[in-house]
Formats: structure tokens, C-alpha cells, sequence
């Protein structure tokens, strides 16, 4: 009614108002009247810009839904954009910018956490690895399309909705709301048109990958790379489930009941490669306890923080030391799972073991400027064989004698010679087993050296031959004595092997059989150049 009364008013209003030229009136329409051409083209320029208006507004409120890609849980957005494109949020490693298509459409797509359940399945279930990776392209364009579709009806609905308030005419909204409907599926129905699939083969990198050239690499060829990894990743973690039986039918070793079975791990490295192969050795090694010594993460970033959360599928007791490219942030991270135990100069007791722990001294993200870059220099020796003292004063204050100490850098381990008998530690992204230098009176101690459990992550991939993937399990008899260890290597691209080597500690009171290796010492500035000691990797 208020329409049809505001039209008739218009009208009448046309008919009766006199107009001026000069000295003589003249009883025509008038320009600038409620009915004139002027008013009229106002009223189409009102009605486009609440259009407008109403479709960016409709667009921004409602243009975003969340769907599942993989074992993602991802968000879809769009929002409009003078030029198109699409940004790929990927935590922990930032973002990649995609030319992907033209319009005034911009689609953000932001992964977030793992979801637990589909998770577990994956794991549990390699060959769903396969599926999985065949499936995502679906779930990315059913979730474009829901997208879309929900991006048409907020644009309009919005529209409807802001019109109706400002005109109160039925005739005007049904023009806004039909506007804006052609200019957000216009604007879709562009980006649509002008996809351009291969924008994925050449992205621009934001974020810790912009400040990590060296860990890109050759985008393309390691991405060819991690295609092919991931393509025999089925049938490598297939193989170690069979490792359990293999391993149980040795004459070698018959683990009592009352044996501990630990599982160390290091560096690494933000793969997800390497949580798949520790969760399947913890299941069929009936492992208690994983120890890491450090360098889960590459930049000690927040956002890498999310990396750790597979830590609670584990449903194991977790020991935790932070590596130099760990930060405090990294440690708090895997403080909050609830199977995680962190130790920075401190001790804990674990499935009967008694275990010290401390954390890198340094935190040296930056590969390019850290003092490990160039080797074990006299500066870096004394940061590291500080905290190495600092833990050997730990462990001799300790009311329960020490099984295990960790550290990350090797390099710290020999002041904890004689006050334990083993030490754990990694780093240097190769195995080995070694014994500390032994003074007259003390107990032996033996230095064991993880590789590293991520293939050193991104940068494993960069050579011809990518870094295995290593652990090892560890047993522990009633007096809490090793009494044996597996080394396990899984092979790289290009091999779809896992290699299992059974070592006998034959006298578990003197440690694993193994050669002197001289360990650095600090307090001597004449010395010029690196220190004989595992060369750390950055």
C-alpha cells in the first residue's frame, strides 16, 4: 500500500507543477520534480549501489563453508578481489598464492586441524592413504560448489533484505535483489570460465616458507618427489607391520615379561611421514615409551605448533627434549598432550625407567646465519658442553639412579660420562653407537645417536638419495640394563624396503659393544677450526 501510494503521489505530483524559462511559466513535467528524468536516473544509481552493496555485504557474511578434504577439516571462502586468485593456507608452512583464475572473486582455502577419527583410520588402514589422496579433488570441488551456491543465496538474500529497509517498495528490492543475483553469478560464472588448473605448478609462497628459501628448494622437483614417496608409502608401512614378526621368531633374543621396550626417535622435521611409521611400530613392538630427542619441528614456529597433536594418538607415555630448531612455544605445544612429558634439566620416572633431560641451549631457525651452520666451532662447543654439565649435576643429585639421559646435540654428552649408563641424543641426522671416554672407577657409558625419524623432512627430499627414515627400539631388562636394540631404516623414494638390524648387548652391565669416540671440550679459544665430534646439520 505504502508503494502504491507513493507512485500515485509521484504521479500527481507530475501533472500539476509549473515550471519557469525565463519571464514566462510553463505548465509542463519538470526535470528536477519527484517524476522527473533526474530524479529517475537517481533512483536507478540508489538501486544499483544497494545491489551492490548488498552482494559484497551478502558475499563477506555468507560466502564460507567448511567441508572435508581428506583428513582436513578445511574452510572455503571467498570474498571479492580486484584480480581472482586463490590462497591455499597450509600450517604449519604458510601459504601458497595461486593465479588460478580471473574475476573479482578471491577463494581463500585454510586447512586446519587433523581430524582424530579419520586420522586414526588412515593410520590404521594405509591403502585409505590412496583413497584419500584420489577423493580430495572431489572434496575440493564439491565444497567450491556448495560454496557458490551459498555465496548466491547470502548475496541476494542480504540484498533483499537492505533494499526493503531503505525503499520500502516492493517493485525497487525485486530490481536490487534480481541485480545482485547477476552480478554475483557473473562474477562466479568469470572465475568459473577462466580456471587455469596449472596455476598449481607454479605457486608464490608466503609466510615461513617465504623465510625459508633453502627448505623450498626446487618446489616442483620435490614435489615430484614426495608424489613418489607417497605412492610407495603403503607398502613400506606394510612391510614394518610385518617387522614384529620377523623380529619375535629370532633366536636371539627372548624378551622376558618383565622387559621395557622403548622407542627413540629425532629430527623430525615436520614430516607426517614419520608419525605413520611411529604410530605402526608402537602398536606391533608393544613399545611403553617413546623418547624424542628434539627437533620436531623446523622453525619453532606457532603455527608449527599443530604438528605435535599426533603425539596424543601415540596413547603412549612421550618423553620430550627440545632440539635447536624447537622453540619454548614448540615445548609448551607438546606439554599440553596429555601423554607428553617435557624435561629441560630435569628427570622423570616412566614405565620403571628413570630418565634426565635437557634441551638445546640454542634455538637457530636460521640456517643461514646459526653458528652450527659451519660446523662444531669452539663457541657453539661451549654452549653445548654447558648444558651437557649442567644435566651431569642433575643427574648426580638425583635420589633415583639414572637409566637414560637425553640431549639433543651429541656434542653434549660428554660431560654425563660415568653417571649413567646410556645417553640418548640426535642431531646430526646419522646413527650411531659409541661409548663416552671412561675415567678409572666410573660405570661405562654408552652414546647412542639417532638419525632421523622425518628423512631431515623437506630438505631429505633435495638430494638425489632422500635421508631414510630411522628409530630405534630399545629393551630393558628387570634391572632396567639394555639388553638389546633394533635399528630400523626405512628406505627413501625410489626403495620400498625397511631394513631391520638386531643388535645382543652381551654383557648388559658394561653397555652395547662399541668404540671410544672422543668427545669436545670447552674452555680452549686458541683453537681456530672445528672440533673432532659428529658434524651437527643445521
Amino acid at each position: 500500500m505504502d508503494g502504491q501510494h507513493d507512485e500515485q503521489h509521484d504521479d500527481a505530483s507530475d501533472r500539476d507543477v509549473p515550471v519557469t524559462d525565463g519571464d514566462s511559466p510553463r505548465s509542463t513535467r519538470s526535470l528536477v520534480g519527484p517524476g522527473g528524468p533526474l530524479r529517475r536516473i537517481g533512483l536507478i544509481v540508489a538501486v544499483l549501489a544497494v545491489a551492490l552493496s548488498g552482494a559484497v555485504l551478502g558475499v563477506l557474511a555468507g560466502g564460507q563453508v567448511d567441508t572435508d578434504i581428506g583428513p582436513f577439516r578445511a574452510n572455503l571462502s571467498i570474498s571479492p578481489a580486484r584480480d581472482g586468485g586463490t590462497t591455499v593456507d597450509i600450517p604449519p608452512l604458510g601459504a601458497l598464492l595461486l593465479d588460478s583464475h580471473d574475476g573479482p572473486t578471491h577463494l581463500t582455502v585454510r586447512l586446519g586441524a587433523l581430524d582424530q577419527g579419520r586420522t586414526e583410520a588412515l593410520i590404521d588402514d594405509p591403502a585409505s592413504i590412496s583413497r584419500a589422496s584420489q577423493s580430495a579433488v572431489e572434496d575440493v570441488r564439491s565444497g567450491v560448489m556448495r560454496l557458490g551456491l551459498r555465496a548466491l543465496g547470502a548475496s541476494v538474500l542480504v540484498t533483499l533484505i537492505l533494499a526493503g529497509l531503505i525503499f520500502r517498495n516492493v517493485r525497487r528490492t525485486a530490481w536490487a535483489g534480481g541485480l545482485a543475483l547477476l552480478v554475483t553469478a557473473g562474477s562466479l560464472g568469470t572465475a568459473a570460465a577462466t580456471v587455469r588448473p596449472q596455476a598449481i605448478e607454479e605457486p608464490r609462497y608466503e609466510g615461513l616458507l617465504v623465510n625459508a628459501p633453502a627448505i623450498v628448494g626446487d618446489a616442483r622437483r620435490i614435489a615430484n618427489d614426495y608424489t613418489k614417496y607417497a605412492e610407495q608409502l603403503q607398502r613400506l608401512v606394510g612391510n614394518v607391520s610385518q617387522l614384529y614378526t620377523t623380529v619375535s621368531a629370532l633366536p636371539l633374543l627372548e624378551p622376558t615379561p618383565g622387559t621395557t621396550r622403548v622407542l627413540h626417535v629425532s629430527d623430525m622435521h615436520l614430516n607426517p611421514t614419520g608419525w605413520q611409521l611411529i604410530r605402526t611400530v608402537v602398536e606391533q613392538f608393544g613399545i611403553d615409551v617413546v623418547i624424542d630427542t628434539g627437533d620436531i619441528t623446523d622453525w619453532g614456529s606457532e603455527p608449527e605448533a599443530s604438528f605435535v597433536g599426533s603425539i596424543s594418538l601415540l596413547k603412549k607415555p612421550y618423553v620430550f627434549i627440545r632440539g635447536n630448531h624447537d622453540s619454548g612455544k614448540t615445548a609448551a605445544a607438546v606439554a599440553r598432550q596429555p601423554n607428553a612429558i617435557v624435561l629441560n634439566n630435569s628427570t622423570t620416572t616412566v614405565a620403571g625407567l628413570t630418565i634426565a633431560g635437557i634441551g638445546d641451549p640454542r634455538f637457530t631457525p636460521d640456517k643461514n646465519t646459526s653458528p652450527a651452520g659451519s660446523g662444531l666451532t669452539q663457541q657453539v662447543a661451549d654452549q653445548v658442553i654447558d648444558a651437557g654439565e649442567q644435566l651431569a649435576t642433575t643427574v648426580r643429585r638425583s635420589p633415583q639412579p639414572v637409566h637414560i639421559a637425553l640431549v639433543h646435540d651429541p656434542a653434549s654428552a660428554g660431560p654425563l660420562a660415568g653417571t649413567c649408563p646410556l645417553v640418548l641424543a640426535g642431531h646430526t641426522h646419522a646413527r650411531q653407537v659409541s661409548r663416552l671416554p671412561q675415567a678409572p672407577g666410573q660405570q661405562p657409558t654408552a652414546l647412542m645417536v639417532e638419525g632421523s625419524t622425518g628423512g631431515a623432512g623437506l630438505r631429505g627430499l633435495e638430494g638425489e638419495k632422500p635421508t631414510p627414515l630411522t628409530m630405534t627400539v630399545l629393551y630393558f631388562d628387570q634391572q632396567k640394563m639394555l639388553q638389546a636394540y633394533d635399528d630400523i631404516t626405512v628406505g627413501g623414494t625410489g626403495q620400498s624396503q625397511v631394513n631391520l638390524e638386531r643388535h645382543v648387548v652381551a654383557d648388559p652391565a658394561q653397555g652395547a659393544p662399541a668404540s671410544v669416540t672422543p668427545t669436545p671440550t670447552g674452555g680452549a679459544p686458541e683453537s681456530p677450526g672445528p672440533l673432532p665430534s659428529p658434524t651437527p646439520t643445521g
